[in-house]
């Protein structure tokens, strides 16, 4: 996969994490892990992105 393209890929999973911690947090009960979890894997994408920006 081209770096052009793995960056889209990467900026688009950060937009759906983004959207399903929204989605979560607007639950009746949100679970609190879940919304841990999701703000994990968007913070491993933002590092990748980083990474990828200096390369």
């Amino acid at each position: 996969m081209a770096p052009e393209e793995q960056v889209e890929k990467l900026k688009s999973d950060h937009a759906g994490l983004e959207q399903a911690i929204e989605e979560e947090r607007s639950r009746p009960h949100p679970n609190d892990q879940i919304i841990s979890d999701l703000k994990r894997q968007k913070l491993r994408i933002k590092d990748e992105l980083q990474r990828l920006a200096k390369a």
